[in-house]
């Protein structure tokens, strides 16, 4: 039915070997097209003692924001540290609505001493401040933070530039689970492998990722815990074990198994105790995800004769058909707020990635690639990163939820597959 299916065919013995070790230079390269409806104008000056650290950090910055598609960087040459005094009027003249000063100084014990403030010009107001006590390594991420926090106060959602992402690469006879940060900068392995690994996903704390395996002559499903590396052993039934989505609570994932017969929908506690059949019919059940409530469960089924997008009560019951338009869709996800129904359709022979409002039944192509894949939700509910191909090599993309914003992240060699968006980090 789709590229996780025709995986699940590929059965052989493996050699594996766990690492969590940073990469050393970052292995996605991102490209931008279009920009948001409006976008906000806003100069970020140079924070003073930045040139002492090993990253600039409004560099970074400035990179979340442009990639984001909402701002518009109003070029600069000041300096203002975060005691300085705004000019609210002449930076309202030189074209900027905000502004964002800083500063950083190296501390005795070796961290930085990183402070930013962010002015509204058209209010004369200070909108934010923000201090950090950071280690060199971990610049990057606070650069993340205060592009987190402007995209917040300038627009009213939470900014996802901190958040995390994980996806398979193929390069060679090597098969890698990486986690990044959102830009595909600061890449650790999680997992290598010869044979495939597929459909990997977050849990809601953010601390576990569920993915497949094929070391075993069969795909099996595991539990892997980034910060010890502990692997948990999930599904390893009769059969193919497949698709694992996390329920919101962390506590269950939800998965297609074929242990009685064709494939079909289940549910399992994340320890792997407590089986659960969920879904009973002489077709093929797969791909299931909870919603954001965990109320229920999406999954792809092929019973009206073709695959389309089902939803059914997480405690059983009838299965109710969500997509009606066109003749094969897969891959459902649903946005954070549940209103939001993202799946990839076969239309004229494309696969593309479409978007379903359920609150009117709106439907809209987001993607103009034609061999997409496994769509994934940022935590906000404003972007979609997907896979599809690029020069016959495999490619993340991301697009805003209007479709309006693009980004391509790719990689100079070997494919890059599977991906899905972490969460928000507490």
């Amino acid at each position: 039915m789709n590229r996780t299916t025709r995986n699940l065919t590929v059965l052989a013995l493996t050699s594996l070997g766990l690492a969590f070790a940073p990469v050393s230079q970052a292995q996605l390269r991102v490209e931008i097209s279009g920009v948001g409806a409006t976008q906000i104008p806003i100069a970020i000056a140079a924070f003073p003692g930045e040139e002492t650290a090993p990253l600039q950090i409004t560099a970074i910055v400035k990179a979340d924001l442009t990639r984001s598609g909402v701002f518009k960087l109003i070029d600069n040459n000041d300096t203002l540290s975060d005691s300085s005094t705004v000019n609210y009027a002449n930076w309202k003249s030189r074209g900027a609505d905000a502004i964002a000063v800083g500063s950083m100084q190296r501390l005795a014990d070796g961290r930085f001493d990183v402070r930013y403030r962010l002015f509204d010009n058209v209010k004369a107001s200070q909108l934010s401040a923000l201090s950090f006590g950071t280690q060199p390594q971990l610049i990057r991420l606070t650069a993340h933070k205060i592009a987190d926090d402007i995209y917040e106060k300038l627009t009213g959602i939470p900014g996802i530039f901190s958040t995390r992402i994980a996806y398979v690469t193929h390069t060679g006879k090597e098969y890698r689970l990486e986690i990044s940060d959102a830009d595909g900068e600061g890449v650790q392995v999680a997992l290598r492998s010869t044979e495939p690994i597929i459909s990997p996903s977050w849990s809601p704390d953010g601390g576990k990722v569920a993915y497949v395996s094929f070391e075993a002559k069969k795909p099996v499903i595991y539990v892997q815990n980034l910060v010890t590396r502990q692997r948990t052993l999930v599904a390893n039934f009769k059969g193919s074990n497949s698709a694992p989505a996390w329920s919101p609570d962390g506590s269950k994932l939800a998965v297609a198994l074929t242990r009685d017969g064709l494939t079909q929908v289940y549910i399992i506690n994340a320890d792997g105790t407590g089986l659960r059949r969920l879904t009973n019919t002489t077709g093929i059940d797969t791909e299931p995800r909870f919603s954001p409530d965990g109320n229920l469960v999406y999954f792809t089924s092929d019973r009206s004769g073709g695959p389309q997008i089902y939803k059914i009560n997480a405690n059983g019951g009838e299965a109710q058909r969500v997509t009606f338009s066109g003749s094969y869709n897969i891959s459902p996800r649903i946005s954070p707020d549940g209103k939001v129904l993202a799946y990839i359709s076969r239309r004229e022979g494309k696969f593309q990635l479409y978007a379903l409002d359920l609150t009117n039944g709106q439907e809209q192509r987001l993607s103009d690639t034609v061999k997409d894949e496994s769509p994934s939700f940022a935590p906000n509910g404003k972007y979609i990163m997907y896979a599809t191909d690029s020069g016959r090599r495999g490619a993340l993309a991301v697009v805003s939820i209007d479709g309006r914003i693009k980004q391509r992240l790719t990689m100079q060699v070997g494919d890059v597959r599977e991906p899905t968006w972490g969460p928000f980090m507490k």
